[in-house]
């Protein structure tokens, strides 16, 4: 007996294939719920909003500002996701209020508003905060001029203005101090790891491509994909320099230089072999576009080879990226034996393909150097991936830090010794003058 026909959408979503805009977003508020203070979009969103709140309570109690908004404002501006950040923020956020204000006092005894001493004042407030080094806020000068020359020309409320920055910067600093903020290590890390994946996939995607007819088009698909990946090195070097911030001046942290070098050095590696990646996907475009139609890029046997080397070189990128990680996930071990391992299995492989491009460029000599790049591009990235090469530069940084370090103590221990009244390094104080005789 036959079925009876179902109701049309019986059993199925009536909003099946209709648009929901809501969906993108909703999706990504549930991952940041998801991941929470251990995101750092998350973390600078609480941390803002609590610290700006703080500072606006504190601003009503000792400014004379009705509605004090400076205060939550600097706050907001100042807290960032790490503490040396929010330090060095603060510190040019109350030198641009200060200048400016300074500026706008300046101004205002000297002349009224109108429109040619509003463009003197920014005019004179830009080229000021060039040389006083405030970097991004150099605009925040000429606002807090035009502010305290547009408001009132009273010196009291010009710095109460000063006061209210203070305000903020003070709490935010504070907050960021009692509130240690995290280690954003992991995060780092992670996005290390994500890179080396990315470029696993790539190299996979372009070994499965060489035994069989590739056209130029799909080649250079695979060149705008190692281009693509290239570019996210930028956003990779962004998360690792919010790490490297966060581990100065945290208290938490004890060995923070060594976790810089680590994360620092892996990046320039990776970095290196994205680059000759995308160099081998330009020299296969190459080879695609001297091959006739329907003639694969490598003959079957050199095809399989190279795939097989391929894999070997994304399995040891992927292992170099853990081993870079290896003090968030603590098994350098094991990630040290792997990356091992896949070197030893690419660099076998490689002699063999070496041997067959050989015997193909004496059968077909006009294709000798595109041939010969694939081999000195694989060899690149097998000495950028080396165990001993990666020690050899780890000393290097770690040499390299400690003599900064060390010059940057001496400094300091020089500006110690002038304040302490002493002349030289080796203790000898300055001869003070002997003390008049008393007259009787």
């Amino acid at each position: 007996m036959p079925a009876p026909p179902s109701r049309p959408g019986a059993g199925t979503n009536r909003f099946a294939g209709r648009p929901n805009p809501l969906t993108a977003p909703a999706r990504r508020l549930v991952a940041l719920a998801r991941r929470g203070l251990h995101d750092p979009v998350v973390a600078l969103t609480l941390r803002a909003t609590a610290a700006s709140t703080l500072s606006y309570v504190v601003a009503l109690q000792l400014s004379n500002e009705p509605a004090p908004l400076t205060a939550p404002l600097t706050a907001l501006l100042v807290v960032q996701v790490t503490l040396y950040s929010t330090l060095t923020t603060s510190v040019r956020r109350v030198n641009s209020v200060v200048v400016g204000v300074v500026i706008a006092i300046g101004f205002s005894a000297a002349m009224g508003l109108s429109w040619w001493s509003l463009g003197l004042i920014i005019l004179a407030s830009l080229t000021v905060g060039q040389f006083v080094r405030v970097d991004e806020f150099v605009n925040e000068v000429a606002i807090s001029a035009m502010l305290v020359l547009g408001v009132t020309q009273v010196t009291s409320q010009a710095w109460d203005r000063v006061l209210e920055t203070l305000i903020g910067a003070v709490v935010g600093l504070l907050f960021n101090l009692v509130f240690v903020p995290p280690v954003w290590v992991e995060s780092a890390g992670q996005s290390v790891e994500d890179l080396a994946r990315r470029a696993r996939r790539l190299l996979l995607g372009i070994a499965e491509e060489l035994g069989t007819p590739t056209p130029v088009e799909r080649a250079a698909a695979r060149l705008h994909e190692a281009r693509r990946l290239d570019q996210a090195i930028a956003d990779v070097d962004a998360a690792l320099r919010q790490a490297e911030d966060s581990l100065r001046l945290n208290p938490r942290v004890q060995e923070g230089v060594v976790d810089r070098v680590l994360l620092r050095t892996g990046l320039d590696t990776l970095e290196i072999c994205v680059v000759v990646i995308r160099v081998l996907a330009r020299s296969l475009t190459d080879l695609a576009k001297r091959r006739e139609r329907g003639e694969a890029l490598l003959a079957p046997d050199v095809a399989v080879e190279m795939e097989e080397l391929l894999g070997h070189l994304g399995g040891a990128l992927v292992s170099f990226a853990v081993v870079v990680t290896a003090q968030v996930s603590r098994n350098a071990e094991e990630a040290e034996d792997r990356l091992a391992s896949e070197l030893a299995a690419a660099r076998s492989v490689r002699e063999r393909v070496a041997q067959m491009l050989l015997r193909r460029v004496q059968e077909h000599p006009g294709a000798w150097q595109l041939h010969g790049s694939l081999l000195a591009e694989i060899d690149r990235i097998l000495d950028e991936l080396d165990l001993e090469h990666r020690a050899q530069r780890l000393m290097e940084e770690l040499d390299r830090a400690s003599v900064a370090n060390r010059d940057r103590f001496s400094r300091l221990g020089r500006l110690r010794r002038l304040a302490r009244g002493e002349r030289r390094g080796d203790g000898t104080k300055r001869a003070r003058p002997p003390a008049p005789a008393a007259r009787g």
